[in-house]
């Protein structure tokens, strides 16, 4: 049996195949409220990636003649591999890079989908369930989205790197429920959010930073789901249960930090420009060792950052494993800076403009009343 880690009765889980559980008449009258304002929440964000009232994918960019990102933030771009590529290469590579990242982010929203659907299976609460269920939906529109998006720019996305690719699947396969809600709710959602962010505040691309907007509107609320489980369900563990939850954590932290963007998972992008990705490596070190990761750490949109400040406000960081984020971070001053969470502001921005459109279409679309 699996050690779920789960002191709260509206996480109770079944084995996966025991759909009998499921139909047992007692279990439909037994259902949590806990996540009925997430639900009901639904109506006010939600958006349809195919449809242009929400977002035009039509807003012209031409990726061979514009950067997506800016040059401050494409490591490459500020070492001696620029030195080696005349102004359109820069520019091509640049962008290159920026499919890489969000093919990742792309592959993420695949995982959460999995994953969501995967908590259909063996969450026996009626609401917790639906909420599972509400997710997958919410999941699998941000798939098509990142989907279209990749498709208009560069026809296809690049494949998933190593280290986000053994994350995804040990959690989405994972038998614990600790692991899938620790792992994607707060590691996973954490660094989204960092990232989405990030991309609002400094693309040039107009389809972009409309899409990671509307995307933050939904993973404002997927964050929430993980914190309930850390706020009924942390301070109910025992010394040994705490240990594992922690300890399993901080090690996907340390794996994230030093793999996720490694080098060497993109040596496909530098070799098609004629580069070693060895040397492209040791360029970059040249200009980004440890001393500038720990102060591009200190920026709230750094997804590390936003990572570390969420397992924080969870509970889930103590002494034990402090040192392991203290060496990147001010754990002092992240701790002094209360609930907000970067990309709130425009996750409530963006539901201020779905609430606009989704009410004038239903408007629009209500049949009339009978005489």
């Amino acid at each position: 049996m699996a050690d779920h880690i789960t002191s709260d009765q509206v996480y109770q889980t079944v084995d996966r195949v025991d759909f009998r559980a499921m139909i047992e008449v007692d279990r439909y009258g037994d259902r949590t409220d806990a996540f009925d304002g997430i639900i009901s929440a639904t109506h006010d964000h939600f958006w349809d990636p195919l449809d242009n009232a929400y977002i035009d994918f039509s807003m012209p960019f031409d990726v061979n003649s514009q950067l997506i990102m800016p040059v401050e933030q494409i490591v490459e771009l500020n070492s001696a591999v620029a030195d080696r590529l005349d102004e359109g290469q820069q520019i091509r590579l640049g962008n290159e890079i920026m499919r890489w990242s969000l093919s990742s982010i792309l592959h993420g929203e695949q995982g959460a989908l999995s994953l969501s659907a995967s908590l259909c299976h063996i969450l026996k609460d009626p609401g917790a369930q639906e909420y599972a269920g509400n997710q997958a939906r919410e999941e699998a529109r941000h798939v098509s989205a990142f989907s279209r998006y990749i498709g208009l720019r560069w026809k296809t996305p690049l494949p998933v790197g190593e280290c986000l690719g053994d994350l995804l699947e040990e959690l989405v396969l994972a038998p614990e429920v600790y692991k899938k809600l620790v792992g994607m709710q707060m590691l996973v959602e954490g660094l989204a959010m960092g990232a989405f962010a990030n991309l609002h505040r400094h693309t040039s691309d107009p389809v972009l930073k409309r899409l990671v907007q509307l995307v933050m509107t939904d993973e404002a609320f997927h964050h929430k789901f993980g914190k309930i489980w850390a706020d009924r369900t942390i301070g109910k563990l025992s010394a040994d249960e705490h240990r594992r939850v922690e300890e399993w954590a901080a090690r996907c932290f340390e794996i994230l930090l030093f793999n996720l963007s490694n080098i060497r998972q993109r040596h496909h992008i530098y070799e098609a420009f004629g580069l070693d990705w060895e040397w492209v490596r040791d360029a970059c070190r040249e200009v980004y060792g440890e001393t500038e990761r720990r102060n591009s750490l200190t920026q709230q949109t750094n997804i590390f950052r936003v990572l570390i400040k969420t397992l924080l406000q969870a509970g889930i960081i103590t002494d034990r494993t402090r040192h392991v984020y203290a060496a990147w971070v001010d754990m002092e001053e992240l701790q002094g800076e209360g609930d907000f969470m970067v990309g709130d502001a425009v996750a409530a921005e963006g539901i201020e403009t779905l609430r606009e459109i989704n009410a004038r279409r239903r408007v629009i679309g209500q049949k009339p009343t009978a005489a």
